[in-house]
């Protein structure tokens, strides 16, 4: 459980995905450039298997804006993409904002 004030402490942003590349090495990890209205920001995704990049461009998601930026794959990525994943990760929904058309919307 968490309190409600750790609740209020993530920031969960509308924006699309601009950008897909594949990364050297990886059969499971896209490079994501995503908009979130007034800023660009670089992710890095475990969306491959799952998705294609014709499938992602343009796509918009829910962005966990505030988490710490981390490298993968020597990357930085700057933020997480929310989606539904099953158990055992053979299936990987991504979480949209149906309806919001302004990017980097705040979500509560």
């Amino acid at each position: 459980m968490i309190t409600f004030k750790d609740w209020e402490k993530l920031e969960l942003r509308t924006a699309e995905i601009i950008e897909i590349e594949d990364i050297s090495g990886s059969d499971k990890l896209y490079k994501l450039k995503v908009d979130l209205g007034t800023e660009t920001r670089t992710l890095v995704a475990e969306l491959k298997g799952h998705y294609t990049k014709e499938e992602l461009e343009g796509k918009r998601c829910i962005l966990l804006a505030n988490l710490e930026p981390r490298k993968i794959k020597g990357i930085e990525s700057q933020g997480m993409i929310l989606a539904a994943v099953n158990e055992d990760k053979s299936e990987i929904k991504i979480l949209q904002a149906e309806g919001l058309t302004d990017l980097g919307a705040r979500i509560s």
